[in-house]
């Protein structure tokens, strides 16, 4: 039996002094021993969080008691060790980057797509009028996406906005928009809707869910985590790669960040180019002499920072 879990989630729901409830959310989680990524904001709650069972159910149910959080809905991952190494927990503008911050036009507590559970998302993927819609960046859907789903050429979720001109054609279809765990389609679909779309959906509960519920069928390669797994598994029904090596084209699903810290481009790289290269995207980037060692696995921790509850902290 595997001994931790983790936890991947997120809430809308006003927080006051939220630069105040940073600080000490980081000192709650550190007290159950927990390890992972969380973003605070006025708007709500965004995390990934990783322990024991025990210290995980305590932060779910402590979590859940605050009737702020009580609709949060947990992704739960067994898993082998924690999927981090240090706590941070971070005051920030939205608790995931748009640029969409004013909610007299993007309130997702007051208008959203509608949400469809898993198994009725997989009902509605394969209907003539519906389009799939992708909202998240290049290198994750480059690594796994679901067949036929629409992808949009963006480095970052903040670009999401200006790729509406484009995906005016499918005004008149029901649009069905996905991404990892549900954060994203939340201001993505809101955002459709304000610019005249009719008839939007999202999955709720992301790849993740749908992975755990609907066996993850018809997703193909592997869905991209932003913790030191780095990539996870979803479908068990018809599983496919999809992802090729950056340097050399050959069938990978093996993601990585380059070593080169300047660069750290998030990549698939086969491993024989990653021992080639040391774990770089290129020839360049091997001679930096910031270079990091290469471990094989392409994840690198970050410098935890302490939250700062004098300024705020926009980026």
């Amino acid at each position: 039996m595997k001994k931790f879990q983790t936890l991947l989630y997120y809430c809308y729901s006003h927080i006051a002094e939220a630069e105040q409830f940073a600080a000490d959310h980081l000192t709650f989680c550190k007290s159950l021993n927990l390890v992972g990524r969380i973003i605070v904001a006025n708007e709500g709650l965004n995390g990934t969080v990783s322990g024991t069972k025990e210290s995980c159910e305590a932060y779910m149910a402590a979590i859940k008691a605050d009737e702020r959080f009580a609709k949060t809905d947990f992704k739960i991952d067994d898993v082998e060790e924690p999927s981090f190494i240090k706590m941070h927990c971070r005051y920030k503008a939205e608790i995931v980057h748009s640029g969409l911050r004013d909610p007299n036009i993007i309130d997702p507590n007051k208008q959203t797509g509608k949400h469809l559970e898993p198994a009725d998302f997989q009902k509605m993927i394969d209907q003539e009028d519906v389009v799939i819609l992708d909202v998240r960046s290049n290198y994750e859907h480059n690594l796994g996406k679901f067949k036929n789903a629409v992808t949009l050429d963006i480095e970052n979720f903040r670009d999401f906005p200006d790729k509406i001109n484009e995906l005016a054609k499918y005004k008149d279809k029901k649009v069905l928009t996905y991404c990892t765990g549900g954060i994203k389609c939340e201001k993505a679909s809101a955002l459709l809707l304000h610019h005249g779309f009719n008839d939007v959906y999202q999955l709720h509960g992301g790849i993740i869910k749908y992975g755990k519920e609907a066996g993850g069928e018809d997703f193909e390669g592997k869905c991209y985590v932003f913790d030191n797994r780095i990539a996870v598994d979803v479908n068990t029904v018809n599983p496919t790669i999809v992802s090729k090596c950056y340097n050399c084209g050959k069938t990978t699903p093996k993601m990585i960040n380059c070593a080169n810290p300047e660069c750290n481009e998030h990549f698939t790289q086969c491993d024989e180019c990653g021992e080639a290269l040391q774990g770089c995207c290129s020839v360049e980037c091997t001679t930096n002499p910031r270079k990091r060692p290469y471990d094989g696995t392409g994840y690198y921790v970050k410098v935890p920072q302490q939250v700062n509850v004098s300024s705020k902290q926009l980026s």
